[in-house]
């Protein structure tokens, strides 16, 4: 994950009718993405916003 994407941790994906999802945009506060879901949803479509938690980094000890 790029320090863009961990400055950014709210993550609003497009859920696919055959199941696949598409990130749509990446907002640093919870309540920037949930307005930018409300305007998506008013086009149509379906929208989740999911928190993107950074994944540790691995330590290489050698």
């Amino acid at each position: 994950m790029t320090y863009r994407d961990e400055i950014r941790p709210w993550v609003i994906f497009r859920l696919m009718p055959n199941g696949e999802n598409a990130c749509v945009a990446r907002l640093r506060t919870r309540t920037d993405a949930d307005a930018y879901a409300s305007l998506l949803r008013q086009g149509g479509g379906v929208f989740q916003v999911m928190f993107d938690q950074p994944q540790p980094q691995s330590v290489n000890q050698g």
